[in-house]
């Protein structure tokens, strides 16, 4: 259930604002993405749903370059 809500907050937070127009807050949307992956990856652990992790170390690359990108440049 905790990893739900985690994913559900973390998750929807990165998609939001990821899209949002500015730039400031656009570079947050990386943390969050960030933040929503141990909760990705204890539920595949613990269901076996191995395709769905091969997608979150797709998923943490790519919000592993965002961070990259904004805060550590």
């Amino acid at each position: 259930m905790i990893e739900q809500i985690g994913i559900a907050i973390c998750g929807v937070t990165a998609v939001w604002l990821s899209q949002d127009t500015r730039e400031h807050w656009r570079r947050f949307a990386c943390i969050f993405g960030l933040a929503a992956q141990p909760f990705w990856f204890w539920t595949t652990w613990v269901n076996q749903q191995w395709g769905i992790m091969a997608l979150c170390l797709f998923y943490g690359y790519g919000w592993w370059r965002g961070f990259r990108q904004f805060w550590l440049r």
